[in-house]
């Protein structure tokens, strides 16, 4: 009998490798501008799905800032970011994240030099996604990521 442990990364392979594959084959067809555009709608489409479940899965009904925060840590979690809280009050939260295993798939491909582009247009359409689900009035800003050089990525979820 498999334990959960191995079915959860066998998991997080495949979803890793599926995202890598399938925008690998669009640029290949279409040119990486093309294939950025593309993954952007289905990220736009992913985040939202995904916030939805999350929801679910931990029976969150509220719509603030920290709701928002509780989801986002279980997506951190299964894909194996490493994070901490660096301030938090009610209408705001700074994360600082020290492990992104998006960064560390662009490395082990070479494709470093796209992380900035990729994170531009994916992180941005992702979080956006995921805060809409909760409150529209919620903003998730990056003031400083891996992808640019920085140490660490710096996520600011505020409302109003």
């Amino acid at each position: 009998m498999l334990d959960d442990r191995t079915i959860s990364e066998y998991l997080r392979r495949s979803y890793f490798a599926v995202d890598g594959l399938w925008f690998m084959k669009i640029e290949e067809t279409l040119a990486f501008d093309e294939a950025l555009r593309l993954d952007v709608e289905v990220w736009r489409i992913l985040g939202k799905i995904q916030a939805r479940k999350a929801r679910e899965l931990l029976g969150i009904e509220g719509g603030t800032v920290a709701d928002l925060f509780a989801a986002l840590q279980l997506k951190w979690a299964a894909e194996e970011y490493a994070s901490r809280i660096v301030s938090q009050t009610p209408n705001r939260i700074e994360v600082e994240i020290t492990a992104c295993p998006w960064i560390e798939l662009l490395r082990k491909s070479g494709r470093e030099e796209w992380a900035g582009r990729v994170a531009d247009a994916i992180c941005n359409t992702e979080y956006a996604a995921w805060a809409r689900e909760f409150d529209p009035g919620i903003t998730i800003t990056l003031p400083g990521r891996m992808c640019d050089g920085c140490a660490t990525c710096r996520l600011i979820l505020e409302t109003g």
